[in-house]
């Protein structure tokens, strides 16, 4: 199947272009550099958070309606929360900017 080979193709040049260490994984370090934003927020998250019950924990605190996901209003807390246990300033038209990213 050609689209099949074309994907098997472009799947091998992603990972010589990102998979820096070559164990054929993406780390988050390596997905912070795939996905740059002015805050890399998956670093500083995983920076807090140790485990997967802790990333549980969390999620469950921030889907306060208990729908499963995060919506943009529950988003804006979790990143205010984010930023303040980082030390990173910001101000409310950047949390909104954030938010929106």
């Amino acid at each position: 199947d050609p689209k099949r080979d074309s994907l098997g193709d472009k799947m091998k040049e992603f990972m010589r272009k990102y998979d820096k260490n070559a164990d054929g994984k993406i780390e988050m370090a390596e997905l912070a550099q795939i996905l740059p934003t002015e805050e890399n927020f998956l670093l500083c998250f995983r920076q807090h958070v140790g485990s997967s019950s802790e990333f549980m924990e969390a999620w469950r605190r921030y889907d306060t309606d208990r729908s499963g996901y995060i919506e943009a209003n529950e988003l804006k807390g979790f990143l205010s929360d984010l930023l303040k246990k980082a030390n990173r300033p910001y101000d409310e038209p950047k949390l909104q900017e954030y938010t929106q990213t």
